[in-house]
């Protein structure tokens, strides 16, 4: 299983600089998509529920005064196993090009993170987990059902777009 700085080195490697919110949310699709496609989890770090969308604290804690990644010496993008990489690449091709703003949109719309915020202030720090297991039934039923509408389809004229962060 690939740690969390060698998925971080692999995404800055292909993605160039990523505001780190941004980052946040790559992984996080990351994670969804392994789930449903591998079953089994990419990383094995928790995700929380925090205001601006997933935060992975323990990959946050070495960057939180880094806003813009450029590249990452804490990982090895080269330890990815093939289904990694895979995982990742459509993770890029799908989500890469949307930018913070519109990834924290599709967050926050989607249950996984809203199911772990309910109750909770619009800005309000909370440590609450979104699970494996809330991500694998929640991506899983779109890849089932085939509803799911292709993000690069998405008109996002008459979404409510959050601040562009960092």
């Amino acid at each position: 299983m690939a740690s969390i700085h060698d998925l971080t080195a692999y995404i800055l490697r292909k993605a160039g600089p990523t505001g780190g919110m941004e980052l946040h949310k790559l992984l996080y699709y990351a994670q969804a998509w392994h789930l449903v496609n591998q079953e089994e989890p990419l990383f094995p770090d928790r995700i929380e529920a925090w205001p601006p969308g997933p935060v992975i604290p323990d990959l946050y804690e070495h960057h939180r005064d880094i806003w813009r990644l450029d590249a990452w010496t804490l990982g090895d993008a080269d330890r990815l196993t093939a289904d990694e990489r895979e995982s990742v690449d459509g993770v890029l091709d799908a989500y890469g090009t949307l930018g913070d703003a519109k990834l924290e949109a599709l967050v926050e719309a989607e249950d996984p993170w809203r199911d772990a915020r309910a109750g909770l202030h619009p800005i309000e720090l909370s440590h609450n987990p979104i699970t494996p297991a809330a991500l694998r039934k929640y991506y899983g039923s779109l890849a089932t059902t085939g509803d799911a509408l292709p993000i690069a389809e998405l008109s996002w004229d008459d979404w409510d777009m959050p601040a562009a962060t960092a």
